[in-house]
């Protein structure tokens, strides 16, 4: 059964809901435990699609540092980034529903001798995240959020670029 709960703290007041368990009960989804099941509930924030466009301006200035010569997930791909070889100066901004397989197939690239800059969902929680991005040389975190292509709002998530050279 769910439990409401308020904390004041000063002028701040503080609503949390506890979970409090009932014991010889089984879940499976039915509501039969007591506790309300997350079964049918909509994600907080999600989209058709994660194809998205870098913003120009910021595409553009990495540009000019990297000079890069291949893009392995294009907008529009006419080939499976995953399944090929990549250029020898790489710009990253995978679809990031794949995107452990993605960083996975962009450490093999590095290992090749390749750079790779990454357009990426600040993810420090993630078993990717550490198993290949605290290997990269570089990590700009950046600051804000990110309005990618024609979209309306900011991401919901911080971003950062991941540099491997």
């Amino acid at each position: 059964m769910e439990k409401k709960e308020k904390l004041d703290r000063g002028n701040v007041v503080y609503f949390f809901a506890r979970i409090v368990e009932k014991r010889n009960s089984l879940c499976s989804l039915n509501d039969s435990c007591g506790v309300k099941c997350m079964k049918g509930m909509k994600p907080l924030f999600s989209s058709i699609t994660d194809n998205w466009k870098t913003p120009e301006m910021f595409y553009k200035a990495l540009d000019a540092e990297f000079r890069f010569d291949f893009d392995p997930c294009p907008l529009k791909p006419t080939f499976d980034g995953l399944k090929i070889s990549w250029g020898g100066c790489n710009w990253i901004n995978p679809p990031y529903s794949q995107i452990a397989q993605w960083m996975k197939k962009g450490w093999e690239e590095n290992q090749k001798g390749k750079t790779n800059v990454w357009l990426i969902p600040s993810r420090t929680d993630t078993r990717w995240w550490h198993e290949y991005c605290m290997k990269a040389k570089e990590i700009r975190f950046i600051k804000g959020r990110l309005k990618f292509g024609d979209a309306t709002n900011s991401a919901p998530f911080p971003s950062c670029i991941v540099i491997f050279l």
